[in-house]
C-alpha cells in the first residue's frame, strides 16, 4: 500500500490512457442502461400481492384495470361512440362502461340509480379501461387526444406514462442546477479558480464509470436513476478537498510538487478510505432490504462511491501534478474566515450542547417512529409535497380503486355466494364476475368467447371489484383485510387478490420489517470500519452517536411538523445520511486525536474545528445544496422528499460533528485514551 503513491505517480501516462479508454467504454455501455418505473417489481416474490399477479399473468391475458377515463358534457350516445374509439386505440386491452352491466336502450331514469351513477352521472360519463404496460405511452397520449378538453384519464397507467416523461427531463433539470451550485461552492472553499474544474472532470469521469457499469445490472429504477449521479457528485467532492488541501499545506511548508503530492496521498489516502469505505458499507446496507428498491439504490450508490475513490486516488493526483502551474496562476485569497472564535465558541458551550441533547435525544429518537408515513408513489404530487387536491374524476364519481379476485372456477354457486356478500360491503361499488354477468342458468358454450375467457381461465374465475377507498391508509387496509377474509370463508386459502392496494399493503408491511435490519447492519457494519480505522472500542461509539442523533432530529422534525413523509424515504436517507455524513465525524476524529498528541484537550479541540470546519462546511453545503434541487426540481413525490429528507440531514449531521462530537470527545477523553491503541495524548499533572 505504502508504494502504491510511487507507482502512480511514476506511470502518469498509463493512468491517463487507462481512465480515457474506460471513459469512452462507459459513454457508450450507459446507452443500454435500461430504466425500471414499477416500484412493485421490487416486492418480493413470496408477498401474497406479486403471487395474485403471477398468477393472473399465467391465467388471464387482461390484467387489471388500471386507468379511469372522465368524459364531461356527453349523452349516451356520444358516450358509446367515444367508448368504440377507446376500445380502438393500441394497447387498450378492455373498456368497461354502463352497457357493460345495464341496457343502455332504458332511459336511464328507469335504470337503478346507484348503478347507474357509477358510470353516468349529471351528463359526465367514466370508462374504466385495461392498458397493455407494453404500449402505456402512446395509448394515454392518443386517448387525451381523443377526450380533448373535455375529460381526463387517471390511474396507475397514468402514473407511470407521467413519470416516464419527466424523469429523464428532471435528471437534466437537476444537474443544469446542481453543478453551477457545486461550482460556486468549491470557488468559495478551494484557494484555486481552476482546482474546482479538476474536481469536476474528476468527479464526472467516475460518475461516467458508475453510469455505464449499470449496463451490467440489467435495469435500474427510476430512483436511482434521477439521484445517484448527483448524490455521487455531492458526496465525493469532499475526498478531492481533503487531497488537495494536503496537498497545499506540504507546498506552503516549501516542498517541491511530486513531493508534496507523495506526501499528501500518504497522509490523506487512509482517511480518504476510510470515509469512501464507510459510505460505501452504509449504502449496502439498503441490499439486505426485502423490498429490492434498496439493493438497487444501494449497489449503484456503493459502486459511485468505490469509483470517486479510484478516481480520486488515481487520477486526481496525476493530473494535479500535469496542471500545478495552472493552479498557481489562478490562486486566489481564500473567501472563507479562520473559524477560530467559532471554535473558541463551539468548545465554550460542549456542556450546554451536552445537556440540550440529553433533553431532545430520546424524545426524537421516539418522535421518527410516529411519524405520518405513506407507502405509496401515487400518493404524492410534485416536489415532495402530498398531492391533497381531488382530480375532476375523483370530485364528480370519487375515489376508488380496482382489485382483481381469482378463486377456484370449479364451484359457480360458490362464486356467486361471495360475489352476493362482496355487493352488500358498504365500501365495494361494483362488482364484476362471470355469475353477475351471465348467471347460473345459461350453458357455458353459449356465453361469448371473448366475454368467458376474460372472467375465467383454466383455473380459476376471476371477480373485478371497484372499491370506494384511497390507495392506502386504515380505512384502505381494513377493506382489504375485509375482502380476504371474505374469500377465506368460501374458499379457505385457495383464492388471489391483486390490485394496487393489495401491492401497497405489501410494500407497507414488508419495508416496515426491513427498518430495523438495515440500520442494525449499517451501524454494525459502520461500527466495524471505524473499530479498524481508529484501532479503537471508544470512538466507534462516539461518532455513530454523533450522526445517529442528527438522523433522529431529521426524522423527528416532520412528526412535529405534521408533514407525511414516504417510508421508503425514511429507510433509504436514515442510510444515506449515515453513510454520507460519517465522513465529517472521521476527519474531525483523526485530526483531533492527531492534535491531542501535541495539546491539551481544549486546545485540541479548538484547533481541530479550526481546521476542519471549512472542509465540512463545504461538504455539508454541496450536499444539502444538491438535496433541495433534488427536492424543488424533482416532479416526482418520492424523490422530492428524498432531496428534502437529506439537505435537512447534511444541515444536522454538519451542526452536530462541529458541536456535539468535539463535547463527546472532551467528556470522553480520558475513555478514548484508555480504549485505543497506541495512543497516548498530551497531560500535564492537573489537567
Amino acid at each position: 500500500m505504502r508504494n502504491i503513491p510511487n507507482k502512480i505517480i511514476e506511470n502518469k501516462k498509463p493512468v491517463l490512457i487507462v481512465f480515457f479508454i474506460l471513459t469512452i467504454f462507459c459513454v457508450l455501455l450507459s446507452f443500454l442502461v435500461e430504466t425500471n418505473f414499477d416500484l412493485l417489481k421490487y416486492l418480493p416474490e413470496d408477498s401474497k400481492s406479486t403471487i395474485a399477479l403471477k398468477t393472473m399473468d399465467e391465467e388471464f391475458s387482461t390484467p387489471i384495470p388500471n386507468a379511469r377515463v372522465l368524459l364531461k358534457n356527453t349523452m349516451i350516445a356520444e358516450a358509446m361512440e367515444i367508448k368504440s374509439q377507446l376500445k380502438n386505440v393500441t394497447g387498450v386491452l378492455s373498456v368497461t362502461w354502463l352497457d357493460d352491466v345495464a341496457s343502455i336502450y332504458t332511459p336511464v331514469e328507469m335504470l337503478d340509480k346507484s348503478t347507474a351513477e357509477k358510470y353516468f352521472k349529471n351528463g359526465n360519463a367514466l370508462f374504466t379501461l385495461t392498458i397493455d404496460d407494453q404500449n402505456e405511452k402512446a395509448a394515454v397520449l392518443k386517448i387525451r387526444e381523443i377526450l380533448g378538453e373535455r375529460g381526463e384519464i387517471t390511474g396507475d397507467a397514468v402514473d407511470i406514462v407521467n413519470t416516464r416523461m419527466t424523469i429523464s427531463n428532471d435528471a437534466l433539470k437537476m444537474m443544469l442546477f446542481v453543478i453551477p451550485i457545486i461550482f460556486l461552492v468549491l470557488l468559495i472553499s478551494t484557494s484555486s479558480w481552476f482546482e474546482p474544474v479538476l474536481f469536476f472532470v474528476v468527479i464526472g469521469i467516475s460518475v461516467i464509470l458508475n453510469t455505464g457499469t449499470n449496463a451490467f445490472l440489467g435495469e435500474i429504477s427510476f430512483i436511482t436513476k434521477s439521484t445517484a449521479a448527483i448524490l455521487q457528485l455531492a458526496i465525493s467532492t469532499d475526498y478531492s478537498i481533503f487531497l488537495l488541501h494536503r496537498f497545499k499545506e506540504y507546498r506552503n511548508e516549501g516542498y517541491e510538487v511530486k513531493k508534496a503530492m507523495l506526501m499528501a496521498m500518504k497522509k490523506s489516502f487512509s482517511s480518504i478510505f476510510a470515509s469512501g469505505l464507510t459510505t460505501i458499507i452504509g449504502f449496502l446496507a439498503l441490499v439486505i432490504m426485502q423490498f429490492k428498491i434498496g439493493a438497487d439504490l444501494g449497489i449503484v450508490l456503493a459502486k459511485g462511491i468505490m469509483f470517486s475513490l479510484i478516481s480520486i486516488m488515481f487520477l486526481l493526483p496525476v493530473l494535479t501534478i500535469y496542471t500545478y502551474k495552472l493552479i498557481d496562476k489562478t490562486a486566489h485569497r481564500s473567501f472563507l474566515p479562520s473559524f477560530k472564535r467559532f471554535a473558541n465558541f463551539a468548545v465554550r458551550i460542549s456542556l450546554p450542547v451536552i445537556l440540550l441533547v440529553g433533553i431532545i435525544v430520546v424524545p426524537a429518537y421516539l418522535a421518527q417512529y410516529k411519524n405520518n408515513f405513506i407507502y405509496s408513489p401515487a400518493a404524492y404530487g410534485g416536489s415532495g409535497s402530498g398531492r391533497s387536491e381531488l382530480t375532476q374524476t375523483e370530485q364528480l364519481f370519487g375515489v376508488e380503486n380496482n382489485m382483481v379476485l381469482m378463486v377456484p372456477r370449479k364451484d359457480l354457486f360458490t362464486e356467486k355466494h361471495l360475489s352476493e356478500a362482496l355487493k352488500k360491503h358498504n365500501r365495494v361499488s361494483s362488482v364484476i364476475s362471470y355469475t353477475e354477468m351471465v348467471g347460473l342458468s345459461v350453458p357455458q358454450e353459449f356465453v361469448p368467447q371473448e366475454l368467458f375467457s376474460e372472467m375465467v381461465s383454466k383455473n380459476y374465475s376471476r371477480i373485478i371489484l371497484t372499491v370506494k377507498t384511497p390507495l392506502e391508509g386504515d380505512t384502505a387496509f381494513t377493506i382489504l383485510e375485509d375482502i380476504r377474509d371474505m374469500a377465506e370463508q368460501y374458499y379457505g386459502d385457495d383464492y388471489h387478490l391483486a390490485g394496487m392496494v393489495a401491492s401497497i399493503y405489501d410494500i407497507k408491511n414488508t419495508i416496515e420489517r426491513d427498518n430495523f435490519f438495515i440500520t442494525l447492519a449499517a451501524i454494525i457494519g459502520v461500527g466495524l470500519i471505524l473499530l479498524l480505522i481508529f484501532r479503537s472500542l471508544s470512538i466507534p461509539f462516539v461518532l455513530l452517536l454523533s450522526i445517529e442523533v442528527s438522523i433522529w432530529l431529521n426524522f423527528a422534525y416532520p412528526y412535529f411538523a405534521n408533514d407525511n413523509i414516504p417510508y421508503l424515504g425514511f429507510i433509504i436517507v436514515s442510510s444515506v445520511q449515515l453513510g454520507a455524513t460519517i465522513d465529517y465525524a472521521i476527519l474531525f476524529a483523526s485530526r483531533y486525536i492527531e492534535n491531542r498528541k501535541l495539546l491539551l484537550k481544549k486546545q485540541a479541540a479548538i484547533k481541530t474545528i479550526s481546521d476542519t470546519a471549512a472542509s465540512i462546511l463545504s461538504s455539508a453545503t454541496i450536499l444539502t445544496l444538491a438535496g433541495l434541487v433534488i427536492g424543488y426540481v424533482s416532479s416526482n413525490g418520492i424523490i422530492g422528499q428524498l432531496g428534502f429528507l437529506l439537505a435537512r440531514g447534511a444541515v444536522l449531521s454538519s451542526v452536530s460533528v462541529l458541536f456535539l462530537l468535539p463535547a463527546l470527545l472532551l467528556v470522553f477523553d480520558k475513555l478514548i485514551q484508555k480504549t485505543t491503541f497506541d495512543c497516548i495524548f498530551l497531560r500535564k499533572e492537573k489537567e
